[in-house]
């Protein structure tokens, strides 16, 4: 059981004690109680084996835990030789003393251990002290504190009842530390898990920011429909422009979807977190214009009853959608240039001075390069507003995307009126394309709204409901001479084919030479798409 000291000793430190003849159970029970009272785990074990050597006078001390759920196998957890510490053993207690205090028994043997444990002669060991260590809580043996000695023990080394003091706290230690083994496994688990959770999160983050762009990229941008070619050039600038903070402006006919395209903007830019404020410049009273755009304190004018938060103070951090820009009052566009220009601006009723940042997306009906001429639009806020033009072509120049609008929005009205619309007769397709839509794509909703709502057996009936080409011309709609020219052109050259000269050219079609039809397409800049 035991290592001798000839075969089992290894040095790793060696405390010089003086030599005392004082044995009593008194002076021992001091000796260790002040040696070992300031150290606790591991190093209460070696410190509690050495002293024990030291004040019983033995030559090795062992303190032990089981291994193994029957108590028959043990480890020391500190083990000493004249206060030498050894390596730890484990080790099967089956015919020696140990086997005897772990069934929970003090046991001395003074002299002539071999006699009874054969086993020890080899060993060298001819006495031995041994009390058991409890567990504090459950009572049970789970381990032991040895003393032993190739020389006879005299009756006063014979201190089991304070070795059973230290005993109790050796027990206290060694619950404590399987406890603190168990916290430390279960933080190294935890941690594990933890990390395995926030990979997890970054994959499951990751791949839905993927499927995000993917169903804003691919996706017709949420609400815009189209495959048309020319609307495609529109969506490849929204991706372009998005991912920076540069202002947009925003031009086309009413209804051509211009606040789908500020939406879509910002949905796929940076500043998608924060809110997109829409502000309709013409849907104000020009009194109540700056009011809503920077705010007013209470008393700033009569009727201002509570303090106001602006619409640029609500988009601080992410975008403000100005849609019909062109109708601005004069007197406010220098302050919307000063909040583009600098990013500050004062409440009305507050001279103090605001700093927002503030990404700016406008939108117009009207030729605003006309409005500078008139003086009714400030020439330098045109400029720091058109940094990035995107032009909403109308849907007289998409034709290709009435069929897809039509579904999409059959299927939108669906809810709403009850009906679900499963056939489009030809000639309604034919008639629906062949108009002309001077309300663009706003215009082609209502109708489609109407039409459901009248339709019967899931099919969009021909009917009163369709507009009727002749309309397209109404008065106060004339177009300007030179794009009736455009177009007239642009329909010739189709029915030809592209072909400009010969017999069956397009110069003769419209009866000009050839040379005249060429200079004008290049004017217009008419190209073969």
């Amino acid at each position: 059981m035991f290592i001798s000291l000839q075969k089992g000793a290894i040095r790793r430190w060696r405390l010089i004690m003086p030599k005392t003849s004082n044995t009593s159970e008194e002076n021992i029970l001091l000796t260790l109680a002040r040696h070992t009272a300031g150290f606790t785990g591991e190093d209460y074990f070696r410190a509690l084996a050495r002293y024990i050597t030291a004040t019983l006078g033995v030559r090795y001390a062992m303190v032990s835990e089981c291994t193994n759920e029957d108590n028959t196998r043990v480890r020391t957890l500190s083990y000493v030789d004249r206060q030498d510490l050894l390596e730890s053993i484990e080790y099967d207690i089956a015919g020696t003393p140990c086997e005897i205090v772990m069934q929970g028994k003090d046991y001395f043997c003074p002299e002539e251990l071999q006699k009874q444990f054969p086993g020890e002669e080899q060993a060298g060991v001819s006495s031995y002290i041994g009390v058991p260590i409890y567990h504090p809580s459950s009572g049970e043996v789970i381990g032991h504190i040895a003393a032993f000695d190739p020389l006879p023990m005299t009756q006063e080394q014979n201190q089991t009842a304070v070795l059973k003091i230290f005993a109790a706290r050796a027990g206290a230690e060694i619950d404590r530390l399987h406890a603190w083994k168990k916290l430390e496994e279960t933080h190294q688990e935890l941690t594990v898990r933890l990390k395995e959770i926030e990979s997890l999160k970054n994959q499951l983050q990751a791949e839905n920011k993927y499927l995000q762009e993917e169903i804003k990229l691919n996706h017709n941008f949420d609400e815009i429909v189209s495959k048309s070619k020319r609307f495609h050039k529109v969506l490849r600038q929204i991706e372009q422009v998005a991912s920076t903070d540069s202002t947009v402006l925003i031009m086309g006919e009413s209804g051509t979807g211009k606040e789908l395209i500020a939406r879509a903007i910002h949905n796929i830019s940076l500043r998608s977190r924060k809110p997109l404020v829409k502000v309709n410049c013409a849907a104000l009273p020009a009194n109540l214009i700056e009011s809503e755009l920077f705010g007013h304190e209470k008393g700033a004018f009569t009727g201002a009853l509570e303090r106001r938060i602006g619409r640029f103070e609500l988009a601080d951090g992410g975008t403000i959608f100005l849609d019909e820009i062109g109708e601005l009052p004069v007197e406010l566009q220098a302050k919307l240039l000063r909040v583009l220009q600098e990013g500050e601006f004062e409440r009305l009723g507050n001279p103090r001075t605001l700093k927002v940042n503030v990404r700016v997306i406008a939108a117009t009906n009207r030729n605003l390069e006309q409005a500078i001429e008139k003086k009714e639009f400030r020439e330098d806020l045109y400029y720091r507003l058109n940094v990035f033009p995107v032009v909403c072509p109308p849907l007289r120049e998409r034709k290709e995307d009435i069929p897809l609008l039509i579904k999409h929005f059959c299927q939108k009205h669906e809810g709403k009126t009850g009906k679900k619309i499963t056939h489009i007769p030809a000639r309604v397709m034919t008639a629906l394309e062949t108009y002309d839509w001077p309300g663009n794509i706003r215009e082609l909703e209502n109708i489609i709204e109407r039409a459901v709502i009248l339709s019967r057996n899931g099919s969009l009936e021909d009917g009163e409901w369709i507009p009727a080409a002749k309309n397209t011309a109404r008065p106060g709609s004339l177009r300007k001479l030179e794009d009736v020219e455009k177009n007239h052109i642009l329909e010739a050259l189709k029915k030809t084919g592209w072909k400009v000269s010969g017999e069956k050219g397009a110069a003769k079609l419209l009866g000009l030479n050839a040379t005249t039809l060429e200079a004008r397409m290049k004017k217009w800049g008419i190209k073969r798409e």
